[in-house]
């Protein structure tokens, strides 16, 4: 940029910059003086006498995006200080106005030497305006050209990627913030996706920590995720932590950081599985391939990494690879939900023109609610051979439930529940077992390898009672302790009683399968006699009542407005199992439990009302 250029800027004559930058400006008026004085300064002109002596041993550094973090810069400094080199250095923070501006200062310098880092596609058109004179430039970073000097950012995201694809993940995020490195970790994360013949999808790419995000891990959506910065990482990871998510137990976490010194956030304990960026060693391969071209040699080598994980804390097989954690035995239905103006009582007629279909059955349920949860959960059960079992499959394994228990039995059809719900939100029930029905004993021990790893089993009586006691003995056998939720039946044999850990029914429930008492304490002390360990009686709008052999409490509802309470049991019972699998204490667990049974009740349905994790842990968060 020459003085004919910031006249044109300032909308003066070259021979009114002249006077003003040589202070012979007292016939200018203070306004043209600023004018061309605020160019002057914007675009760092200095006039060619005073450059020339110090151009011969000046590299500029204009940078795309901040650096005072980064050690590029340090590995530059390195070897130009070295070799004898100033070095001025700018930073164009994303912005061509700002890149221009820097541009000019550069050459006002006189710099003989130029590492460039452009800030887009568009930058390069005024690279021409910067190869002016004997200047040597080197293009660095993804928009500097064919040419242009590249950090391995592309392949350090196929690589992170590909380390999870090698340990069995297929649903995979990548969580990125804006950078130099984006746009290249993108483009690895994809390749990398479909080379190893994986989808991609816009809802895998998040740029920022959010309550998505949690909501898909919670689920089972999301089981890896690759960061492109270690600070976001580190965000991420804290978070997960605060909400009872444990990496990689629950999902794996992977991430590129600079090199030692240069994270915005320390990890003295390694918690994080990453990748090392080497960023001052690139520096110092830019800056000697610069200084080679300006002083005639051979040009030095290409900047070459490659990586390896600098731990593997919080990096594993995904969670539907590891030993299940909980089974479910029990119904799988069809739901059709009918929204009445009032329930239907003897004699009388009700008519709707709203209804839904779904698959529903306490089996089901529970195993959807514990998935939502985020547990690995096994549902063993029987359906018809008929179009219905289709949807069953269908819509549980997009929950995340593992339907390789689950059995068509020929002959059959699948069970169906017909629910009506009146204005208030109550319910009323009529169900036709079906394939439930045909649920034997000798069933279960057929499907016994599924029970294998299971913490806990949840078993209801919508089934057979032989087969309940079935699956109370083979999750007894491997060491699972026994959930049983007594709907439907008038008495429990002692032999299934004695396996039980934790029984959980209603009122109702409880007078019909312990008469004898007089009380509600009465007959949660008479289940304990029969071998019980923990009873927990729920009471609707009242709460529950937990009954076991050191304490006696009462837990109030969570304060909702209910517009549907079908399969609030459901949500209580499987939330209750999830918050036991999550090393929470009875008192604790039955308490969350009460939110979610609570929760479920405010929106229509069973399954889509069941709570996540994510919401689950947020409103009990400090305590």
């Amino acid at each position: 940029m020459d003085i004919g250029d910031i006249a044109k800027l300032a909308g003066v004559s070259p021979s009114t910059v002249s006077k003003v930058i040589n202070h012979k400006d007292a016939s200018i008026s203070a306004s043209t003086r600023e004018r061309v004085l605020k160019v002057v300064r914007d675009y760092h002109y200095t006039p060619y006498s005073r450059a020339r002596a110090n151009r011969d041993w000046l590299i500029g550094v204009i940078f795309r995006s901040p650096i005072s973090l980064d050690s590029t810069l340090d590995g530059i400094l390195s070897v130009a200080q070295q070799a004898g080199y100033a070095t001025l250095v700018f930073d164009s923070n994303a912005d061509l106005e700002q890149e221009r501006k820097n541009i000019a200062a550069v050459k006002s310098a006189g710099a003989t030497g130029i590492i460039w880092e452009p800030v887009n596609e568009n930058s390069l058109e005024d690279r021409a305006s910067l190869e002016t004179g004997d200047a040597r430039v080197l293009t660095i970073g993804s928009y500097g050209g064919d040419q242009s000097l590249l950090l391995p950012y592309e392949v350090a995201a196929y690589d992170i990627t590909n380390e999870l694809v090698r340990r069995g993940h297929e649903r995979i995020a990548c969580l990125v913030t804006e950078g130099r490195r984006t746009r290249d970790f993108i483009k690895g994360f994809k390749r990398c996706l479909f080379e190893n013949g994986l989808a991609f999808g816009g809802a895998q790419l998040f740029t920022e920590v959010s309550s998505e995000l949690f909501t898909k891990v919670g689920t089972g959506e999301i089981t890896g995720i690759v960061c492109s910065h270690y600070q976001i990482a580190a965000t991420l990871y804290a978070r997960l932590e605060s909400l009872h998510y444990h990496a990689p137990d629950d999902v794996s976490i992977v991430s590129l950081r600079n090199d030692a010194g240069t994270s915005w956030i320390a990890d003295t304990n390694d918690a994080i599985s990453t990748y090392t960026i080497r960023n001052s060693d690139f520096g110092r391969i830019a800056c000697g391939r610069l200084i080679d071209q300006i002083e005639g040699r051979e040009q030095s080598e290409e900047f070459f990494q490659s990586f390896s994980l600098d731990n593997e804390n919080s990096i594993g097989q995904p969670s539907a690879h590891q030993p299940k954690h909980a089974v479910v035995v029990g119904s799988i239905n069809i739901d059709t939900r009918l929204s009445v103006p009032a329930l239907p009582n003897t004699g009388t007629t009700v008519t709707t023109r709203t209804s839904l279909v779904y698959p529903g059955g306490k089996g089901a349920n529970e195993a959807v609610g514990l998935a939502k949860l985020g547990h690995r959960v096994v549902l063993v059960g029987d359906v018809g051979v008929d179009s219905s079992s289709d949807m069953v499959y269908q819509v549980l394994e997009g929950y995340g439930v593992d339907t390789s228990g689950i059995y068509r039995k020929p002959g059959t059809e699948t069970g169906r529940a017909y629910i009506f719900v009146d204005q208030q939100g109550e319910s009323m029930i009529g169900i036709l077992s079906g394939a439930n029905a045909s649920l034997q004993a000798h069933d279960v021990h057929a499907r016994e390898e599924l029970f294998e790893g299971a913490q806990y089993c949840l078993v209801q009586s919508e089934i057979p009672m032989e087969a309940v006691a079935a699956a109370c003995d083979v999750a007894r056998a491997h060491g699972s302790r026994v959930i049983f939720k007594p709907a439907s039946c008038k008495s429990i044999p002692d032999e299934v009683v004695s396996r039980v850990s934790v029984l959980v029914p209603n009122q109702t429930e409880l007078e019909a399968i312990c008469p004898e008492g007089s009380s509600l304490e009465e007959r949660a002390e008479l289940l304990l006699e029969r071998g019980v360990e923990a009873v927990v009686v729920t009471l609707g709008a009242e709460g529950c009542y937990v009954h076991t052999a050191t304490y006696r409490e009462s837990f109030p509802a969570a304060p909702f407005e209910s517009i549907d309470t079908t399969g609030a049991g459901d949500a209580f019972v499987s939330a209750l199992a999830a918050c036991l699998l999550d090393g929470d204490d009875l008192r604790l667990a039955v308490m969350k439990a009460n939110y979610a049974a609570g929760f479920s009740t405010t929106r229509e349905g069973v399954a889509s009302s069941l709570i996540d994790r994510y919401t689950l842990e947020r409103a009990f968060q400090g305590q």
